[in-house]
This record gives C-alpha cells, structure tokens and sequence, in this order.
C-alpha cells in the first residue's frame, strides 16, 4: 500500500548528516526533527480524447520535493533536520488507515487527494492537533462552509482563478460572455465559478451550453464546433470549462465566430505554468527541471508552496509543533517568498493562502491578477476569491 521515495529518502538522510555539524546547533544538541508527510491519493485518470499531455507521474510530489531542497538549504545552518516521506494509496485503497499511519509519524501533512478524503483526513482524531496542507482540490466549499481549522490550502480556489480571469474581462471591456462546459464535476464547479465571478465584476454570462460530444474531435471538431457555436451568436469571449482536459483544446479557430478563447483553454488562469519567468522564477523553474526532468505544474507549484510554507514557519519560530507553526502562518508575520512578484501569506479566516494568479497562454504570460486598478483596503490580492464579508467558513474564527 505505501510507496515510499526514494529521492526524498536521500534528502532527508542528507538533513540528518549535515545538521549536526551546523554553526547554528550547539555542540552536542540534537537537531530539530521536522518530518513531514506527502499523503497521496491516487485517483483513475478521466477518459480524454487527447493523450498529447500525460499526467507525470510525480506530479505534486516533485514539488514537494524542490521544497524540501530548498528547507535543507536553510536547515542544514540552523540545525533543523526537514525529512520527507512519501505514502501513496492505490486506487480502492484505505485512505483513512494510511492517513492514520502518516498522522503516526508526523503532524505535518501535504495532502493530494480530493475533497472527500481531506475532509475525511481533516475530521480525524488523530488529526485535531496536525497542519494539513491542500495541495490538489480547489473545490470552494474546503475554503466555505467545510472549511476545517486544521486544513491549509496552497492549491488556489476556483473562484480565485475565475476572478483573475473576469478582472481581465472587465479590464478589456469584454463584458458579453459566453460558455462551453463540460459535464464532469470538476468542470461543472469551475464553470459556476466563472459565472460567479462574472456577476462579481459586473459582468454576464449570457449563454452557456454543456459540451455534447464523446466523438473523436481530432477529426470532427471542424465539422460539429461550427455548428455547436452558431447559436451562442455575437459575444466578446467564449469560456471554456474543462478541468479535465479533455475537449477545450479543439475550440479555438473551430467556432462560428471568430472570438478569443478563455478559462480551460486559450488564455487560462493558472497556479503556475512554463511561461511564468519574471520575478526570479525562471530560476525555479530551473532547478525544478534539473531535478524531475520536466516542467513545473500547477500541483508541483503547491506542492513546493506548502513545503516551504513549513520551512520557513519552522525558521521564523524554532519550533517543530503543529500549533505553533499553524499560528505563525496565519499571522501578518508570515511571508513566502513564492516567484510571484509579490509575497504569499494566508488568509486567516479560511486558511487559503493568498498569491497571484498567472493569466497565461501556452507560450506567454498575459498577465498576473490582480490587474491594477483593482483595489482593497487590506490587500489587492483578497480580491481573488471569498474575502473576508463573503467567507461561510466559521472554523477559524477567533
């Protein structure tokens, strides 16, 4: 049932030897043990009827990974000796028996798993005094009324996205709207999400259709998209909402009109993507390839979020505790240094953390909300996503 790394293995073993000798530990002391567990579930892969972008297998893991190298880079001086462990559980496997076994070994969990095992992982008991970190499901209810104290989010919501995306709209004036959605859950949440955030800006969207196709688009999408779009008539952006990467990649120069794309495809709000270069994240990106072999996702980015997120709770405080570290993060202290232009920081009324979000086409970055213009009287970046007045969640109240 557990797969355990063997790179993050060597990592850890690399904590442990260099942290004794650290100027920072004195002579004699032992080093501060920060384990940390990636809790993985493994999930069937939709059918797609593309196959020209394979999910890696490694994806969010390598994040984790990266920010375990960097904690070491820091650690190693300080006498902070940061592991990492990682534990699959295999399709129809016992999520809660193998998140007991990750809860026996640390308190730190990165979770990548969907909605239903984090709340189920979250209302534990075992986990009552953990930190949890989201890392994969942006689902809006985790950040709402199923908000848990203990639950983190690095991965941003759908709304957060779909705000960046409609500031964008309204910046360009491009206020009549249209959508193509898929039918999966996944997309049917993102596409509420865009219809949300339409309304939020004062937008609309004024038509939308479900797609209804499973025909081999590769060879038909010149055919059926034409006629499928005709009757959407004139609007500034078709919307497109497929989370799971199956058929939005075919719209584009196959519609009735000749209009931009947005949301799934064409321009697209991301946690993170290749184009992202600017605020020194071209080194990031680089020493991710150097390491997995491929390029940085948005999972990976989370991921690599989350376990800096400890590391540099873990410097700040000198401490390893689950509580202590959680106070630190949603405190105005906290900051991370995330390649955004800006610093990361968490929301303290439902634990998301706060960060830009990329507007990106597959080889440029647009540009990265929030736009300017849009402002707010604590920080332009709680326009993305339930700000404080609009939260449902009530574990973290004060």
């Amino acid at each position: 049932m557990f797969k355990h790394l063997a790179k993050a293995s060597a990592l850890a073993l690399a904590a442990l030897t260099i942290a004794p000798n650290s100027p920072v530990l004195a002579q004699g002391a032992k080093p501060l043990a920060i384990p940390v567990i990636y809790l993985h579930q493994e999930q069937p892969a939709p059918p797609v009827l593309s196959n020209l972008d394979p999910i890696p297998a490694d994806r969010g893991m390598a994040g984790a990974q990266l920010g375990l190298a960097d904690n070491l880079t820091t650690g190693s001086f300080m006498g902070h000796a940061y592991s990492l462990e990682v534990i699959t559980v295999p399709e129809g496997g016992d999520f809660l028996a193998s998140a007991k076994s990750a809860l026996s070994q640390s308190a730190l969990v990165i979770a990548d798993a969907p909605a239903s095992a984090l709340l189920a992982l979250a209302d534990l008991p075992e986990a009552q005094e953990a930190l949890i970190f989201n890392t994969s499901a942006p689902d809006g209810a985790l950040r709402g009324a199923d908000c848990r104290a203990n639950l983190l989010h690095t991965l941003p919501s759908h709304a957060m996205r779909a705000d960046a995306l409609m500031q964008f709209m309204q910046k360009k004036r491009w206020d009549d709207l249209v959508m193509v959605a898929g039918t999966r859950q996944g997309d049917q949440a993102f596409a509420s999400a865009l219809e949300g955030s339409a309304a939020k800006f004062g937008l609309k969207v004024r038509a939308r259709k479900d797609w209804a196709f499973d025909a081999d688009m590769r060879r038909n999408a010149g055919q059926e998209l034409p006629l499928f779009t005709q009757e959407l008539g004139r609007y500034d952006v078709l919307l497109v909402a497929d989370e799971a990467d199956d058929f939005a990649r075919y719209i584009a120069f196959n519609t009735w009109k000749a209009r931009p794309v947005a949301g799934s495809d064409g321009l697209v709000p991301a946690t993170w993507a290749p184009v992202v270069e600017q605020w020194g994240a071209a080194q990031l990106q680089s020493r991710f390839h150097d390491q997995a072999e491929r390029s940085m996702n948005s999972r990976d980015y989370a991921a690599w979020a989350a376990m800096r997120a400890i590391g540099e709770a873990v410097t700040r405080t000198g401490s390893n505790e689950a509580a202590t570290l959680r106070d630190f993060l949603l405190s105005d202290q906290f900051q991370l240094a995330g390649f955004k232009g800006r610093p990361l920081s968490f929301r303290d009324w439902n634990g998301q953390m706060r960060q830009p979000i990329p507007l990106v086409t597959p080889r440029a970055l647009v540009a990265q909300a929030p736009l300017e213009g849009f402002l707010h009287p604590v920080s332009e970046l709680d326009t993305l996503g339930a700000d404080r007045p609009e939260t449902t969640c009530t574990a973290f109240a004060q």
